[in-house]
């Protein structure tokens, strides 16, 4: 469903729940989106994270985004992994 264009900074888009099934740092996984979305994570509980609006939207100016979710654990060398996520307003 697409998200409304008037939804309040702070609204809930998405969860996104991770998995590692090392020990230790290498199961400790951190999740981050780059580039400059008015989206932002935030950690809801261990492995779990949401999804939510940082600012207002702007259908007319943009009608989706294209998001790409790193997942990078805290082992020696870190791995990683991404996913895209398809988000219209």
């Amino acid at each position: 469903n697409p998200i409304p264009e008037d939804s309040v900074p702070s609204t809930v888009v998405a969860v996104i729940n991770v998995r590692d099934r090392d020990s230790g740092d290498n199961g400790r996984v951190t999740c981050n989106i780059g580039g400059d979305y008015p989206f932002r994570l935030e950690l809801s509980s261990e492995n779990t994270y949401k999804l939510i609006t940082a600012r207002e939207l702007d259908r007319e100016k943009v009608s989706a985004y294209n998001i790409t979710i790193t997942a990078k654990d805290s082992g020696s060398p870190a791995l990683s992994s991404q996913a895209q996520l398809v988000l219209e307003v």
